[in-house]
């Protein structure tokens, strides 16, 4: 998406885009990177809901204030997670899983790409929602968890979809639901938690921003613009 993204930017200035893959610290490092920049419109944010995250859970540990010191540009996408389990996992709908948890509690393991990520607060939020007792697995990243979750170690995950359909569409994994309040087009028979979970709903959401004081008329020329840090040359 961010490779797509900066070629149409590309294309659109007329001038070269530079993407800059900044990573660390739930991306925060790359925020930080972007707000100590010139706030002149060269330099912008790929801004998620890790962002989000951020801001509420990891407070204290960050060296700035994302509302006082990110300027917003534009919202970019948003599409869902989905929750997928292990194919030995009795359960083929939301309900049978959950009774299936409630049957064992403190036995199913949920895998994540780490503490305070959209997939933690999305299994977090569907364990009490649920009322279901799943124990956290962290790992370094979504790679290493969904290779446990095909291998058994763990059991359940709350993962993009970018991350999860091959893996579905090849039998290795069991798609259960997606976590919007409505089904996606893309796996339109996996029903959405909420169907079941009345309320539930975490979506995963992207878009742009920029060093605070980056003058308005250089943002709005350049709506919709985004990345993980990236950079157009002058």
């Amino acid at each position: 998406m961010v490779r797509i993204m900066s070629e149409w930017l590309q294309a659109r200035l007329g001038q070269a885009v530079l993407v800059e893959n900044k990573a660390g610290a739930g991306s925060s490092l790359a925020t930080e990177a972007v707000i100590n920049a010139p706030a002149d419109g060269y330099t912008l944010a790929l801004v998620t809901s890790a962002n989000a995250i951020n801001a509420t859970i990891n407070k204290r540990a960050l060296t700035f204030d994302y509302l006082k010191q990110l300027a917003p540009v534009a919202g970019m996408a948003q599409g869902p997670s989905v929750m997928v389990v292990h194919p030995s996992i009795p359960a083929n709908t939301v309900a049978e899983f959950i009774a299936y948890a409630k049957a064992n509690p403190g036995k199913i393991n949920m895998g994540t790409p780490g503490i305070g990520t959209t997939g933690h607060m999305a299994g977090e939020l569907f364990k009490a929602m649920a009322g279901v007792d799943l124990v956290h697995v962290p790992y370094r990243g979504s790679a290493p968890a969904i290779t446990d979750l095909i291998g058994g170690q763990v059991q359940v995950m709350f993962d993009a979809m970018v991350s999860t359909l091959p893996q579905i569409q090849s039998g290795k994994i069991r798609a259960l639901a997606v976590t919007t309040a409505t089904r996606s087009h893309v796996l339109p028979n996996v029903p959405a938690i909420s169907e079941t979970v009345p309320g539930y709903e975490a979506i995963i959401w992207y878009g742009v921003g920029a060093p605070r004081g980056t003058p308005n008329d250089v943002i709005e020329s350049s709506t919709a613009r985004s990345m993980p840090v990236w950079r157009r040359r002058k």
